[in-house]
């Protein structure tokens, strides 16, 4: 395992605070860590640790994930809805920050503003990890990362492919963590709904350094060949609910279904997985469904074999432990 000590104390805003070194460290520490507890083994390596738990969006995945991650290993949690607490109304976020520093060990942040997360960071004197803004999304990459190495083994070389809305903060962080990985990504997008050209030159400078490529591809079938991996996500994000039926017409050609994981070549010689953050518009099973089918993905691609979205969805509570271990781990 590589080292992460020198994580110690510190926060995760975005993945650019990380190295690759420490990218990859948090991997492995994961893996040994999932390790663990599928053998019954869990440790009090977070024990007297207190971590405050910030939701102003909703979650399944990232608050069970964060609970069970502190709990695993003897720490405790305290769960703090945006309904419930003054943060940015009667008080400000860095008068919150400096209070809940004081009370507990670390705080884990799921919101809409990146501002919010720097701020309980700057003040708190705990670290701070980012849950989801609308910014970024460093713990869901992470994961991402993890569910590809565990299928894969090495990342570099890999080929990555995320169809869909190609600015949100699952694509973009994804887009980071490929580039700082050396795997090649694409993101396969309609035109208005592309990286900005600052941020897709980062990535690809960033690849380049690492023996990766960045690009950006408008024609899914084109956009998918040779993937190893094809990651997609619903198609409009909490608060752009009124652009639903816009989304809809715009991204139906870039639907991840059984034609696209064809066009990757790589199906026949299971060299293809099937990768989505969830929760997935993908059967009649929902509200949405029920009325107009499956979005962003068919039901036959979501249940393959070749699916690893419970594998992902999973691999949030060890890479979230990770990182608490990681940053506060006495000793």
């Amino acid at each position: 395992m590589r080292d992460v000590m020198d994580m110690k104390g510190r926060s995760l805003l975005t993945l650019s605070d990380l190295s690759d070194e420490e990218v990859a460290g948090l991997l492995d520490l994961a893996l040994r860590l999932k390790q663990d507890k599928h053998a019954g083994v869990c440790g009090q390596r977070l024990a007297g640790q207190h971590i405050a738990l910030i939701f102003e969006k909703m979650s399944t995945r990232t608050r069970c994930a964060a609970a069970v991650a502190a709990a695993d290993e003897g720490g405790r949690t305290e769960y703090l809805a945006a309904t419930e607490i003054h943060l940015g109304k009667k008080e400000s976020v860095a008068d919150t920050a400096r209070v809940l520093g004081r009370m507990f060990d670390g705080i884990l942040f799921r919101g809409y503003r990146q501002e919010t997360v720097e701020l309980l960071a700057q003040f708190s004197g705990v670290p701070v990890w980012n849950g989801l803004t609308d910014l970024s999304h460093p713990t869901q990459a992470l994961a991402d990362l993890m569910t590809i190495k565990e299928r894969f083994g090495e990342l570099a070389g890999r080929r990555v492919v995320y169809a869909g809305d190609g600015r949100n903060n699952v694509a973009t962080s994804l887009m980071l963590a490929c580039a700082m990985s050396g795997m090649h990504f694409v993101n396969c997008t309609p035109p208005s709904l592309k990286p900005s050209d600052d941020l897709i030159a980062h990535a690809d400078s960033v690849a380049s350094q690492r023996g990766g490529t960045v690009r950006v591809a408008h024609d899914p079938h084109e956009g998918v060949a040779g993937a190893h991996a094809v990651y997609t996500d619903v198609w409009t994000s909490m608060g752009e609910e009124d652009q639903f039926d816009e989304r809809v017409a715009l991204l139906r050609p870039y639907q991840v279904n059984m034609d696209m994981m064809q066009a990757t070549g790589n199906l026949e010689q299971d060299e293809v997985i099937f990768l989505h953050c969830l929760p997935a518009f993908h059967d009649h099973r929902t509200k949405v469904t029920q009325k107009i089918g499956a979005l962003e993905v068919t039901d036959d691609v979501f249940e393959a074999p070749f699916s690893k979205v419970f594998d992902q969805a999973e691999n949030r509570l060890h890479t979230i432990k990770a990182l608490f271990v990681a940053s506060l781990e006495k000793g």
